[in-house]
């Protein structure tokens, strides 16, 4: 019975630990100054969700217990909105209706990114998903490429690396430089 619970305080850690890579990969100053994503609430959601994308992919992919731990991801992310709402102000009625928008548009966005993930030329979709998903990417074709590119390379990358070291609570995501901006390819 006492390893049932350390095991699920040690996923509930892993799951904050990946949360913060997430965030820390999320909110880098190079994506608002070069790609063209707009520093507001909503843009900063978006790049969130963007980069929990490839780690739930992974990890609802792999055994139960890393699924169980891309759950406790996706409750990590709801619980930072609703912390993130509350210290903008927004009133106590509100705070659940907001969030439970915050949670089905992640649901929703990481269905979308998958779809576009698999199609016959990805970069174009998911960039195309991103542009009307993200604010200020639908303005920056050749940022929602790079970020595109990114999310699908971090995807591929995630593929090959070993469930243990997400499980660990260590995230390979892709390189991502103002060098990866592209033109629109046609």
């Amino acid at each position: 019975m006492l390893a049932w619970f350390r095991r699920r305080t040690q996923d509930r850690q892993t799951a904050v630990d990946l949360y913060g890579a997430v965030v820390a990969e999320a909110r880098r100053p190079l994506i608002f100054e070069r790609f063209g994503v707009q520093d507001t609430p909503e843009g900063r959601a978006g790049l969130i969700i963007l980069a929990l994308f490839p780690v739930l992919d992974r990890l609802q992919a792999g055994t139960p217990r890393a699924r169980r731990v891309a759950r406790l991801l996706t409750e990590a992310y709801v619980t930072d909105v609703d912390d993130c709402l509350r210290e903008m102000g927004v009133g106590d009625m509100a705070v659940p209706r907001k969030v439970k928008k915050a949670a089905q548009a992640l649901g929703e966005r990481c269905k979308a990114y998958s779809t576009a993930a698999r199609a016959s030329a990805p970069v174009p979709a998911l960039a195309a998903e991103l542009a009307s998903t993200i604010p200020g990417l639908g303005e920056a074709p050749a940022g929602a490429n790079a970020l595109a590119g990114f999310a699908l390379a971090t995807v591929e990358r995630l593929k090959t690396e070993p469930e243990d070291g997400l499980l660990a609570g260590r995230i390979a995501f892709a390189p991502l430089s103002a060098d990866d901006l592209m033109e629109t390819p046609t």
